[in-house]
C-alpha cells in the first residue's frame, strides 16, 4: 500500500449534503419500479421482509397505508444521523436493523450483527420497506468486527469490498447462509426437495487474488457542453482514478487495490502514470483495463543467473517460482490482446477484455470439485455409462478443457463465435484432439439442435450470466433431458430459481413435472471480502420420470 493512502478507521470520512450527486425531492410521491428479477434488490427486499416478519411487524407499501402513517414522524429525517444496532446480514453484504416504531428497516454497508453504529439517513424507500444510509461511526463493535484486519486503507468509503473487518471463516459461513436464503427464497421447492448446503470452499487467497481490476476516471468537468460547442474538451487536473464511493457515483482516486495479484497492482501503478503523461489525449473519461496474463517458462531454459528461488519483481513483469518452471506475471492492458491463465497444467488463453473466472487462485480446487462430481458415484452396474459432455455457456472452454479425460466425447456451446474461436485454440493447446473435443456457434433458440449424444449417456454443465438461464432455455434442457446437470452460477438466487424449474417442472413439458432431483449445492469464494458468492449445483434424473 503506497504511503498516500489514508490509516485505517471504522470513521469514514462523512459526505456533506448532496455530495455524489444525490439528489432527492423532499414531499415528492416515490414512483414504483418494477424490480428486476434476480437483482440485488430483489435479494435484499427478501431479506428485509423477512427481518420485519421475524418482528411481526407487516410490510406494506406506503401507497396502502392510510395518510398519516404514511408521513409518520418516526422515521428520521433524511440526511440526519441516526443510531441503530444492527440485526442481521443480508445477502447482498449489508447489515439490517429495523428502525424502532415502524416498518423500516435501515440498510447499512460495512457492518456487522451486534454492531452498534451510527449512520446518516439518505432515502427511506416506503414502497420496499428499506431505508438507505451511509455508516458513519462505530459506537459499541460487535463480537465479529475486527478492526485491524482491512488491509486498504480505503475500506468503508470503497464501494468494492464489504467485508474486510469481520474474520474469513466468518466470511465463509455467511456465504453458506446466502445459499441457503437464495434456495429457501427463489426455488419455489418445498423444503424437504432441497438438501442441507454445504459449507462454502475457501480461496486460498483473500487478497492478492484478483486477476482483473477496471478502475475508471471521469471526463473534464464542462466536456459534454464543449463538445456540443465545437470546443476541445480538456482536464485542468489530473482527475481521480480509481472506483466509486460507496454509494454514489462519485469516483475516488484509488493508487493501490489490494485485492489484485501484484501483476495487476504494478499495471495499476503504470496505468495512473501513463493516464498522467497522456492526459491531453483524453476529452472523455475512461476505464482502464488491468489484466493479469502468465508465461510459463521452463526453468532450465532460463539465461544463466535468471533462475529464482521465489518472487522477482521488475517494472514490467513478476516473476513467481512454480518449482519446474517460473510463471512470468504481466498486466494487460488492450482490450483486444490476449492474456494466458494457467489452471494447474491447462492453459486458457482469451481476450484480455473479455469473461474468464477472475481468482485464479480457487480455479484448480473449484474444477477438481467439478471433475470429482460430474460423474454418479453409486451408478448401478446395469445403467447406461455417461460418455458424453455438453458445455452449455461455455465460453473460452474452461468446463470442456478441464472436464474433457473423463469423456469420450464433448462438446462445447456457446452463441459467441469469438468464445468460440478461443475455446477451439484452447483444446489444441492442451492436446485435446477435435475427435474428442469440439466446439459449436449454438442458436439459442434451438441449442441442442446438433446434439446426437443419447440423454441417458450425457452429463450437461451450464455456467450462465447473472440473469440465469431463460424459460426457452430450461425447456429445451428438459426435453433433451440429460442424465446429470451441472449448474454453475455467479448468482445462486437466480440458479437457485432455475434449478425450482429443473426440479419442480414447467408447463407444457413433460406434463408439468420436473426431471431432477438435487444431489448437492455448495458455495464457491471466488470473491473475498464481498457479498458475491459463485453457486455449484449437481442435480441427477429423477428414476421414475422419462422425458415426454
Amino acid at each position: 500500500m503506497a504511503d498516500s493512502a489514508p490509516a485505517q478507521s471504522n470513521q469514514p470520512q462523512k459526505r456533506k449534503f448532496n455530495e455524489g450527486k444525490r439528489h432527492f425531492k423532499k414531499n415528492k410521491k416515490q414512483k414504483q419500479t418494477t424490480v428486476k428479477e434476480g437483482s440485488n434488490e430483489e435479494v435484499l427486499i427478501a431479506d428485509v421482509r423477512a427481518l420485519l416478519e421475524k418482528h411481526s411487524i407487516a410490510s406494506k407499501p406506503a401507497e396502502d397505508q392510510p395518510e398519516e402513517q404514511a408521513s409518520s414522524p418516526k422515521l428520521p429525517e433524511p440526511f440526519t444521523e441516526y443510531d441503530v444496532t444492527i440485526e442481521e446480514l443480508s445477502s447482498t453484504g449489508d447489515g439490517l436493523a429495523v428502525i424502532p416504531g415502524s416498518s423500516q428497516v435501515a440498510v447499512v454497508p460495512f457492518t456487522a450483527p451486534g454492531d452498534k453504529v451510527t449512520v446518516k439517513i439518505i432515502k427511506h424507500l416506503q414502497d420496499t420497506n428499506y431505508t438507505l444510509t451511509d455508516f458513519v461511526k462505530v459506537l459499541e463493535p460487535s463480537t465479529h468486527r475486527d478492526d485491524s484486519l482491512p488491509k486498504c486503507g480505503y475500506f468503508s468509503k470503497c464501494s468494492g469490498c464489504q467485508f474486510q473487518f469481520l474474520p474469513y471463516q466468518y466470511q465463509l459461513d455467511h456465504k453458506k447462509s446466502i445459499v441457503e436464503k437464495a434456495y429457501k427464497n427463489f426455488c419455489n421447492l418445498p423444503a424437504h426437495l432441497v438438501p442441507a448446503i454445504g459449507d462454502t470452499i475457501g480461496s486460498p487467497l483473500q487478497y492478492g487474488y484478483r486477476t482483473k481490476l477496471t478502475p475508471h476516471f471521469d471526463g473534464p468537468p464542462g466536456g459534454r457542453r464543449d463538445r456540443r460547442q465545437g470546443v476541445k474538451a480538456v482536464f485542468s487536473e489530473v482527475p481521480p482514478i480509481g472506483f466509486m464511493l460507496k454509494g454514489t457515483r462519485k469516483t475516488m482516486d484509488i493508487e493501490d487495490c489490494p485485492i489484485g495479484t501484484d501483476a495487476v497492482r504494478m499495471g495499476m501503478k503504470n496505468e495512473r502514470e501513463r493516464v498522467k503523461v497522456e492526459l491531453e489525449k483524453y476529452q472523455r473519461g475512461a476505464t482502464l483495463l488491468l489484466r493479469e496474463s502468465t508465461k510459463r517458462i521452463d526453468k532450465k531454459d532460463l539465461p544463466q543467473g535468471q533462475q529464482t528461488n521465489g518472487a522477482s519483481e521488475s517494472k514490467d513483469y513478476i516473476d513467481e517460482d512454480r518449482g519446474a518452471h517460473i510463471h512470468r506475471k504481466t498486466c494487460v492492458t488492450d482490450q483486444n490482446a490476449v492474456s494466458t491463465e494457467y489452471v494447474d497444467d491447462f492453459r486458457f488463453d482469451n481476450p484480455a477484455g473479455s469473461f474468464f473466472q477472475n481468482n485464479n487462485s480457487i480455479l484448480p480446487s473449484f474444477t477438481q470439485y467439478i471433475r470429482d462430481n460430474i460423474l454418479p458415484k453409486d451408478q448401478p452396474a446395469d445403467a447406461p455409462k455417461i460418455t458424453n459432455l455438453i458445455d452449455a455457456y461455455s465460453g473460452s472452454g474452461l468446463f470442456t478443457v478441464t472436464l474433457s479425460p473423463l469423456f469420450k466425447n464433448s462438446i462445447g456451446i456457446d452463441v459467441s463465435t469469438k468464445s468460440i474461436e478461443f475455446a477451439s485454440t484452447n483444446a489444441k493447446l492442451n492436446n485435446i484432439p477435435p475427435t474428442s473435443a469440439r466446439f459449436l456457434a449454438g442458436d439459442a433458440n434451438n441449442i441442442f439442435a446438433e446434439i446426437k449424444f443419447p440423454a441417458a449417456e450425457t452429463a450437461v454443465v451450464i455456467d450462465p450470466s447473472r440473469k440465469g438461464c431463460d424459460e426457452n432455455f430450461l425447456g429445451q434442457l428438459l426435453q433433451f433431458g440429460p442424465e446429470r446437470v451441472c449448474y454453475v452460477s455467479c448468482n445462486v438466487h437466480t440458479q437457485a430459481r432455475d434449478v425450482g424449474v429443473l426440479v419442480g417442472g414447467l408447463a407444457g413439458i413433460n406434463g408439468g413435472k420436473g426431471l431432477y432431483e438435487i444431489e448437492s449445492l455448495r458455495g464457491f469464494d471466488f470473491f473475498p471480502q464481498t457479498g458475491h458468492v459463485e453457486g455449484v449445483a449437481f442435480l441427477r434424473k429423477k428414476k421414475d420420470v422419462a422425458v415426454a
